[in-house]
């Protein structure tokens, strides 16, 4: 046979060239040309698009090519034409993510408005199915057919498109900086820095691309439906060409409107302007012709950009000094001596739509082998690096694909094409976009993220970028329509994305952090946040309402704490021996109605506690009771009977008689005192009873009793001042605080009080405390801990604030400052977990401290403002 002559002698030549191609790079491995090939099929003979995965594009192309095959079995026009339209309308969704939206929200989320919107959807799908249903064959059926005329009624619907195809073009222009990348757009914002004038006409251009949207997804598919529909094509008996053509033609007016626009728009305007005698109009029905238009357009798009990249890599190779080389003038030469060469080499490069790959970025251009768009191993993200910049992205990507969903479905990113690729820039951060997959409503696309520890290269690059950007958007243009100043360049600037992100802003603290005065306010502001931290601590502790329920039902439940002013009492032999036999650390807690408290000392050697059976302490002010069986004998009931604590104290040597403290049994006043009580953990302490005294002239009792009576804590807000009111003067509780407070204060400062340094403050906000004994006490209880560190960065945070902002005047302005940090901001480190997860948590506001070599200190403040994004591609 001649064909198959003409084939051995074809595979002949291109044996003999194989090992020169596979020398070149341009000889592909087999997976990648098997996966090129099934996505050039799906993309150009079946309609399809370029898949985001390989196993996508296998399931896809089966599942086309099998609708297809199926087409050219079914007897009946009709059937026919009503099989393509719903095929080509289904296989352009994207089912498999519909499947998992409906599956996963009706189990996750019953009756939650996200599984109500995913049925919304279906049924707006399902509506659009049966309207181009009924649509084609009501046009198949009744409509006459006829050859394309002037006055057919086929060509009166190509007149439409061609009306319709303008205005499409015209929308989605506007919604650019740049009309075709050259000429300013008039209507485009002149300075998006004026964030209210940018927004009010941003409103204005997102109006006119709900209009463009609507004659995208539901004027344009129907008309070009009714195109397909009125072809006389489709009247005989069907061939493989029209079974190829019009499945293709059926499934592109979903899956790429616009681009099946342009084509049904191209052929049907040479139709009416050529005459029907041509080979184009006689040989060839309309579904081969839209293939064959299709497949010129695309490859014409990628010589133009392909010539484009290789006159840019030319260019740059002589003009920037990084890239200039010794050779650069002569490769410079040969490119224009042997330019049919290269053309030759880009056409070949476009027709095999495969890379075309500068070696070694010089301008010495090979063709690269055919591989698909999605190129890379895996699905998009698998292979990404994870740093500590990755929170950024991560909180940024949900917002920020909302905004380009909003983008594109406006026209505002131009024709979204797969394998296109787009740039973002916001400060330091450099967000790279790539479209994957398009189809009817959806797109899927992978963003990537640069680190934001940029290189010097980094840093050069982005600078060429910014210059694109601000010449483009911050600049303000006196002329109507202003050309592009790089125009040519590789990226055009498409638009403003507002995406809400944390911009970063660093502080040097010279001159606020060293001051005295600073210093010396920042240290009694330390104990009022203490107090504030503690009390709200205490009051949002999980149970402490049943507690006070409790409390109200079966009377007061009283507590014991040590008082700071009393003598010893007189000692009796018993107690004598007993008190210096061992050294005890804490008293019994376990049951606060136990008849007879026992006694626990520390076990250094197996740091255990055990009980020390049949040892009893004589309480002063206690009544003796003895145990009959089971059951306890005394003067007192048993719920009179008071829970002692015993405080640690320094030790002391046997034979050695020291003033221990005397520790009077006392209650609280109030009942309702034990909603903002302290845990029992805490209510021990290690300093000296002299020490303490000393220092508890510095708690600040006005503040402390203002901070109790601001509490939101009861239902009856009635009775709510009064309990306040008794809670703020409960003796007993306000010596539980000054306990605490001043032993956590005395943690972070030191037991000499000295005064701090900026040292000093940066290392305790970091967490690292000066050694004391009260730092053991403090590191023995966790969450305490916690709570002291949260209360010095808060203290550092408002002695900026009053530096920067002025003093404050009275509680209640302190009060909303510390609400507002605790509300709105989360004051840390950046190496915290807990810092990844205010961010995640889109908190407004993150605090950190620094120090650089170069400087005393320094703060970095990131904020969550509505900030701008800009897109170009």
């Amino acid at each position: 046979m001649p064909a198959l002559e003409h084939m051995n002698q074809i595979l002949h030549i291109l044996f003999v060239f194989l090992p020169f191609l596979w020398a070149l790079g341009t000889l592909p491995p087999p997976d990648a040309l098997f996966l090129w090939a099934m996505e050039q099929v799906l993309e150009f003979g079946l309609g399809g698009s370029s898949m985001s995965t390989h196993l996508r594009l296998l399931v896809m192309f089966i599942m086309s090519a099998g609708t297809a095959i199926a087409s050219y079995f079914i007897p009946s026009t009709v059937g026919v034409v009503l099989f393509m339209t719903g095929f080509g309308f289904l296989l352009s969704l994207n089912l498999s993510d519909m499947g998992h939206k409906i599956g996963t929200k009706s189990k996750d989320l019953p009756s939650g408005p996200e599984k109500h919107f995913s049925w919304k959807e279906c049924l707006f799908y399902i509506i659009i199915l049966v309207l181009a249903l009924l649509e084609t064959s009501l046009l198949h059926h009744f409509a006459g057919f006829s050859q394309i005329s002037k006055s057919s009624s086929q060509a009166i619907v190509g007149y439409g498109l061609m009306i319709l195809l303008i205005i499409l073009w015209i929308l989605r222009e506007i919604q650019s900086v740049y009309i075709i990348g050259i000429f300013r757009n008039p209507f485009y914002p002149k300075d998006v820095q004026t964030v209210t004038v940018f927004f009010e006409k941003q409103t204005r251009l997102m109006k006119i691309g709900i209009v463009r949207r609507i004659l995208l997804t539901l004027v344009s598919p129907f008309a070009m439906i009714a195109f397909l529909s009125l072809d006389s094509s489709l009247q005989g008996l069907h061939s493989v060409s029209v079974c190829i053509g019009f499945t293709r033609a059926f499934r592109m007016v979903w899956q790429n409107t616009e681009n099946a626009l342009l084509e049904t728009v191209i052929v049907s305007t040479v139709h009416l302007i050529s005459s029907t005698d041509i080979w184009w109009n006689r040989s060839l029905d309309t579904g081969i012709r839209l293939l064959l238009v299709g497949i010129i357009r695309d490859r014409l798009i990628q010589f133009v950009s392909k010539l484009q990249f290789a006159v840019t890599v030319l260019l740059t190779s002589w003009t920037e000094k990084k890239q200039r080389r010794k050779t650069t003038a002569t490769l410079c030469i040969l490119n224009i001596v042997f330019s049919p060469f290269v053309l030759v080499i880009i056409v070949f490069s476009t027709l095999l739509s495969s890379p075309l790959l500068p070696l070694f970025t010089l301008p010495v251009f090979l063709v690269g082998f055919p591989r698909p768009i999605q190129s890379w191993p895996g699905a998009a993200g698998t292979t990404a690096c994870v740093c500590a910049d990755t929170v950024y992205y991560y909180q940024m990507v949900p917002r920020l694909t909302a905004v380009l969903q909003t983008a594109m479905a406006a026209g505002s990113l131009g024709l979204l094409l797969p394998g296109s690729h787009y740039l973002g820039r916001f400060q330091d951060r450099l967000i790279w976009i790539m479209i994957l997959e398009c189809g009817y409503t959806y797109c899927s696309i992978n963003i990537k993220g640069l680190e934001l520890q940029e290189t010097s290269c980094h840093t050069a690059e982005a600078r060429r970028v910014d210059e694109v950007f601000e010449d483009a958007f911050e600049q303000e243009y006196t002329r109507v329509c202003s050309l592009n100043e790089h125009f040519g360049n590789v990226l055009t600037p498409c638009t403003v994305l507002p995406v809400k992100l944390y911009s970063d802003a660093r502080n040097v603290l010279s001159g606020i952090i060293d001051s005295h005065e600073n210093l010396k306010e920042f240290k009694g502001d330390l104990i009022k946040v203490l107090v504030w931290i503690l009390v709200q601590y205490c009051s949002k502790r999980p149970g402490m309402k049943e507690n006070v329920h409790n409390a109200e039902n079966k009377g007061k439940a009283p507590l014991i704490l040590p008082a700071l002013n009393t003598s010893p009492p007189p000692k009796s032999p018993e107690d004598i021996d007993s008190l210096n036999s061992e050294t005890f650390n804490d008293w019994s807690d376990d049951n606060i109605f136990d008849d007879e408290p026992t006694i626990k000392k520390v076990i250094e050697e197996e740091h255990q506690l055990k009980d020390l059976p049949g040892t009893n302490l004589f309480i002063p002010g206690s009544v003796e009771s003895q145990r009959v069986g089971d059951h306890s004998t005394g003067t007192v009931p048993e719920n009179d009977l008071y829970k002692a604590v015993l405080l640690g104290y320094p030790a002391v040597d046997k034979g050695k008689q020291e003033d221990m403290p005397y520790i009077p049994l006392m209650e609280f006043s109030c009942s309702h005192s034990h909603l903002v009580c302290l845990p029992a953990e805490w209510r021990t302490t290690c300093m000296p009873s002299s020490k303490m005294k000393e220092m508890s002239s510095l708690f600040p009792e006005d503040w402390y009793q203002f901070v109790l009576r601001q509490l939101e804590c009861y239902h009856s807000e009635e009775k709510a001042s009064n309990v306040l009111e008794e809670i703020a003067k409960d003796k007993v509780l306000k010596d539980f605080y000054v306990h605490t407070v001043m032993t956590c204060y005395f943690s972070l400062f030191g037991i000499d009080n000295m005064a701090p340094s900026p040292g000093h403050i940066l290392r305790v906000y970091s967490g690292v405390l000066p050694w004391s004994v009260a730092l053991d006490w403090l590191t023995e209880k966790p969450e305490l801990f916690q709570l002291a560190v949260k209360a010095f960065r808060y203290t550092l945070k408002l002695m900026i604030d009053k530096a920067s902002l002025g003093p404050i005047e009275d509680f209640r302005e302190l009060i909303k400052y510390l609400e507002e940090y605790e509300r709105d901001w989360y004051i840390g480190l950046v190496s915290d977990e807990k810092w990844k997860e205010a961010i995640l948590q889109e908190k407004p506001y993150l605090f950190s401290l620094g120090y650089d070599s170069n400087m005393v200190s320094k703060n970095v403040e990131i904020q969550r403002p509505g900030e701008n994004l800009e897109s170009t591609k």
